[in-house]
C-alpha cells in the first residue's frame, strides 16, 4: 500500500507541475504579445484591393456609393479620412513594388481626401458641435501620414519617368509630389 501512495503521490505531483509549466508559458506568451512597438497611437488600415485586382473596380464603386452612405459633417469627416488612410496605404505599397505611376495617382487621390477632412470638421465646429476628439484623431493621422511619406521620400526615385509603348512618356516629380503631400498634413498638425 505505500508503494501505491507514494506512485499515486509522484503522479499528482507531476501533473501539478505541468499544469504550473503550462501556466507559466500562458502569462509569459500573454505579456509578450502585449507590448506594442508602435511609434503612434494612429493605425493605418490593412491594404486593400489593389489596382489590376479583380476586385478594384467593385472597390471604386462601393467608394462612390460609401460617400453618400456617411452623411452628416462628422459622417462625412470620417468617410474622407479613412479614404485617405486607405489611398496612403495603397500608394505606400505601390511604391514599394516599383509601381510609380500608380503609386502616384493614390497619393494624389489621398491628398485630396485628406483635404475635405477639415471642412466638414469646420461646419461642424459652426453649428456648434465639439470637435475637439474629432480634431485629436485628425492631427495623429497627419502625423502618422507624414511618419510614413518621410519614410517612402527616401526609399524612392526623385524623378520617374512612365514611357508605355504607344503614347508618351509621362515624367512624374515623386519627390516633390511627396513633399506636397507632407505639407498638407502639416497644416492639421
Amino acid at each position: 500500500m505505500a508503494m501505491a501512495q507514494k506512485i499515486k503521490l509522484q503522479i499528482q505531483n507531476s501533473n501539478l507541475s505541468r499544469i504550473f509549466v503550462i501556466l507559466f508559458l500562458l502569462i509569459t506568451l500573454l505579456f509578450l504579445t502585449s507590448t506594442s512597438y508602435a511609434d503612434s497611437s494612429y493605425v493605418l488600415p490593412y491594404p486593400s484591393t489593389m489596382p489590376g485586382g479583380i476586385y478594384y473596380k467593385l472597390h471604386l464603386v462601393e467608394e462612390a456609393l460609401l460617400k453618400y452612405w456617411y452623411f452628416g459633417d462628422f459622417g462625412q469627416f470620417n468617410y474622407n479620412l479613412k479614404e485617405s488612410d486607405k489611398y496612403l496605404v495603397e500608394a505606400k505599397t505601390l511604391f514599394e513594388y516599383n509601381q510609380y505611376l500608380l503609386g502616384f495617382s493614390a497619393l494624389e487621390k489621398s491628398d485630396a481626401y485628406f483635404t475635405n477632412t477639415l471642412p466638414n470638421l469646420l461646419k461642424a465646429q459652426n453649428k456648434g458641435e465639439n470637435i475637439l476628439a474629432d480634431s485629436k484623431l485628425l492631427s495623429e493621422a497627419a502625423q502618422k501620414h507624414i511618419e510614413v511619406l518621410t519614410k517612402l521620400k527616401q526609399e524612392i526615385p526623385a524623378n520617374f519617368t512612365w514611357s508605355p509603348e504607344k503614347s508618351l512618356p509621362t515624367r512624374l516629380n515623386l519627390k516633390a509630389s511627396i513633399d506636397n503631400s507632407i505639407a498638407i498634413r502639416e497644416k492639421f498638425l
